[in-house]
């Protein structure tokens, strides 16, 4: 509805962002650096976050302006089985046949990761998302999938993100030998009070606009619902474009904000 009112092209709360086309907001410049110190130490890497707060997309942003011929990115998601489930996940991703047993999906995961680094001089790095669902063993599993020659070298590296409970897990005494193998770690808030009108106008601009869309009581309205948390902002400001837009209003204001409030409760 306030696509024509607007006069924008296209809309402007997509979730299908070219990587080029993201807000660059400070806890992303953060992450790109301390993932480019994972990637240097060929380690483990935990990056934790609220939901909404952007953490894949901006993962995904990061590994994919990686270099094809320098690193090779696997990303497995939604791992909720045992051990085995999780070691056929990344032997598909690897192009691996599927063997029968898990002994049989380590050797020759390990063995790939090692012709990858050895001969095709290539960095293997594994993402898993959502890993706040895996199961204990298997978080295990994969802190052995990443031991070399009795930690003499490390071949490859492990992205874990999940939601902040996978920090508090990750935490407990069961889990210190991954604990210590950590070697970047980092929570990922929202948009900052700061950032968030700069946010909504990247936006706009994107749909096709320079019009100032949001009053500035708006913006802080928005931030003062969502915490700046991009999903819900994203929420919140699509149903308050079109609060505004039913008003024949030429930008959003706080009033339309708190109409939008009941559309996203």
């Amino acid at each position: 509805m306030y696509r024509k009112h607007f006069g924008l092209t296209r809309h402007p709360f997509a979730k299908d962002l070219a990587p080029e086309e993201l807000f660059a907001a400070a806890t992303g410049r953060e992450l790109e650096v301390r993932l480019g110190h994972l990637l240097e130490l060929r380690g483990i890497g935990l990056i934790t976050g609220e939901a909404g707060s952007g953490k894949t997309t901006l993962c995904r942003k990061v590994v994919s302006a990686l270099h094809t011929g320098l690193f090779r990115v696997f990303y497995v998601a939604h791992s909720t089985g045992n051990a085995m489930d999780t070691y056929k996940s990344i032997a598909w991703e690897l192009g691996l046949p599927t063997e029968r047993s898990r002994a049989s999906l380590y050797r020759v995961i390990r063995a790939e990761v090692t012709r990858l680094c050895l001969e095709a001089k290539v960095r293997p790095i594994l993402v898993v998302d959502e890993a706040q669902h895996l199961r204990s063993d298997v978080l295990e599993e994969l802190r052995l999938l990443t031991n070399y020659e009795m930690d003499s070298q490390n071949r490859l590296c492990l992205l874990l993100v999940g939601q902040a409970e996978l920090r508090r897990r990750i935490g407990m005494a069961v889990h210190e030998p991954l604990n210590q193998r950590i070697v970047v770690r980092y929570h990922l808030g929202g948009l900052g009070r700061d950032e968030l009108p700069s946010y909504l106008t990247h936006l706009m601009r994107l749909a096709g606009t320079e019009l100032p869309l949001f009053e500035v009581s708006a913006a802080e309205a928005i931030f003062q619902a969502t915490s700046g948390l991009p999903r819900k902002v994203n929420l919140l400001a699509h149903h308050t474009l079109n609060a505004a837009a039913l008003a024949r209003a030429k930008a959003a204001t706080a009033e339309h904000v708190q109409a939008a409030l009941a559309e996203t409760a």
